[in-house]
C-alpha cells in the first residue's frame, strides 16, 4: 500500500474509532494513534517528514491560542506552574528509578519507558546518550501508547469523578480571561492599517514556525557537560505564542482567524499521530512477547504516578480551577494528544494557556533527569 494511501486510510479508521463513545467516553483524535499502532505492526509507514510537520503545525497553532493571553496568566502563576513541571517530572523519575530497582529491569529499558509514559521524545534522545543502549528504544515503544491513551482518558474521566459542570467553568474561565483581556487593553490602541498579506493567516503561521525551527536549533549547555534544546516542539510553542502576543510586528499583521488555527491544529494532531503510532508499532507486540506484559504496567504506573499527584498538588495546594489544572497536567505530562483532546472537551483558551505554561518546564525535566538518573543509580 502506497503512503499516500496509508496515511488517508489511518486518518479514515482513526477518526471513526475515536468517534465511538462508552458511556460518554471517547478517543477522539487519539482514535488515529490506535489505528497507526495496528498499521505499524503490520508494516505500514508514514514518512517521519509528515509527522514532523503535523507536529510544528499543531504546536504552533496552540502558540497562536494561547499567546494573547498567556505571558500575564503565567506572571501571575508562575511559581505554581514552574513547581507543578518539576513536581510531575521528578515523581515520574522517582517512579522509574523505584522500577528498575525493586523489579531488577536495566535502567535503559526502565528510562525508556518513562520516556514512552511521558510521550517525550527528547527525553528519549537523553536516555539513548546517557545510556549507550538501545533498550532505551524498546522501553520507549511498550510505555508510549499507554502514555498517549492514558492522558486522553484521564482529562475525560476527571471532570466526571468530580461531577464538575464544564460548562459552568468555561464560562467562569471566559468571564475571567475577559477581565483580564480588559485590563491589559486599558489604555492601548490598536494599530490601524495594518498590513493583512494573507486572509487566513497561514503568512503568519510559517512565519512563526520558521522562527521556531530556528529556536528549536540552539543548544543550552547544562550542568555535568550535557546540553538541551527546545527542539521541534518546544521552538514553535515558544514562537507561537510571541506572535500571538504581539499580533504585529510593525505595520504588518502576524494575527491568525481562529477558524484557521482550529483547523490547522486538528489537522497537525492527526499527522503527528499517525507517525509516532506507525512508528511506535513496528515491534510493539514483539516487544512485550520477549519482555513481559508486566512492563507494560510498569510503564502505566510511570505515567499514573506524576499524573495523579499532579493533580492533587494543582488542584488542593495551589487551588488552580479545574480548567487550568487539566491543561497544566497536560503540559507537565508533555502530552500533546491529550491537549488536542482537552480543547476540543473544553472548548477553553484556558487549558492552552496553562498547558503552554508548564510544557518548557517539564520538557526541561524529562531530559535532566534522563540524563542524570544513570549517574545517581551507578
Amino acid at each position: 500500500m502506497s503512503e499516500l494511501m496509508t496515511i488517508f486510510l489511518i486518518a479514515l479508521l482513526g477518526y471513526a474509532l475515536g468517534r465511538i463513545s462508552i458511556k460518554g467516553l471517547s478517543l477522539g483524535t487519539s482514535g488515529i494513534l490506535i489505528v497507526a499502532l495496528v498499521c505499524g505492526h503490520f508494516g505500514m509507514e508514514v514518512p517521519k517528514i509528515i509527522q514532523n510537520i503535523g507536529l510544528v503545525v499543531f504546536v504552533g497553532s496552540v502558540g497562536f491560542i494561547a499567546g494573547p493571553r498567556f505571558f500575564g496568566n503565567f506572571k501571575k502563576k508562575a511559581t505554581s506552574f514552574i513547581i507543578l513541571g518539576i513536581t510531575i517530572i521528578l515523581l515520574g523519575a522517582l517512579t522509574c528509578a523505584a522500577v528498575s530497582i525493586l523489579s531488577g529491569i536495566d535502567l535503559p529499558l526502565a528510562l525508556g519507558m518513562m520516556s514512552g509514559a511521558l510521550t517525550s521524545t527528547p527525553g528519549l534522545a537523553a536516555a539513548i546518550e546517557a545510556t549507550g543502549s538501545d533498550l532505551a528504544s524498546i522501553g520507549y515503544g511498550i510505555a508510549y501508547p499507554f502514555g498517549v491513551v492514558g492522558v486522553v482518558l484521564f482529562v475525560q474521566l476527571m471532570p466526571r469523578f468530580l461531577h464538575v459542570d464544564l460548562d459552568a467553568e468555561r464560562e467562569k474561565a471566559a468571564a475571567i480571561l475577559a477581565a483580564e483581556d480588559a485590563e491589559s487593553n486599558e489604555g492601548k490602541a490598536e494599530p490601524k492599517n495594518l498590513l493583512e498579506v494573507d486572509e487566513f493567516g497561514l503568512f503568519a503561521l510559517s512565519a512563526a514556525i520558521i522562527v521556531g525551527l530556528l529556536i528549536a536549533k540552539i543548544n543550552i549547555p547544562l550542568p555535568g557537560g550535557a546540553q538541551f534544546s527546545l527542539g521541534t516542539s518546544g521552538g514553535p510553542l515558544l514562537a507561537g505564542l510571541v506572535f500571538g502576543h504581539f499580533g504585529h510586528f510593525g505595520p504588518i499583521s502576524v494575527k491568525v482567524p481562529t477558524e484557521t488555527l482550529n483547523t490547522v491544529r486538528e489537522i497537525g494532531l492527526g499527522l503527528f499521530l499517525m507517525g509516532a503510532g506507525t512508528n511506535a508499532g513496528k515491534g510493539f507486540v514483539a516487544i512485550l512477547a520477549e519482555h513481559g506484559v508486566m512492563l507494560f504496567f510498569f510503564g502505566a504506573c510511570m505515567t499514573l504516578v506524576p499524573m495523579l499527584a499532579g493533580y492533587l498538588i494543582a488542584n488542593k495546594i495551589f487551588k488552580i480551577d479545574i480548567l487550568n489544572t487539566l491543561g497544566a497536567i497536560c503540559g507537565g505530562m508533555t502530552s500533546t494528544p491529550a491537549l488536542g483532546t482537552l480543547i476540543t472537551m473544553t472548548r477553553s483558551e484556558a487549558v492552552a494557556i496553562s498547558y503552554a505554561a508548564t510544557y518548557p518546564i517539564a520538557l526541561i525535566m524529562v531530559v535532566l533527569c534522563c540524563q542524570f538518573l544513570p549517574i545517581i543509580m551507578r
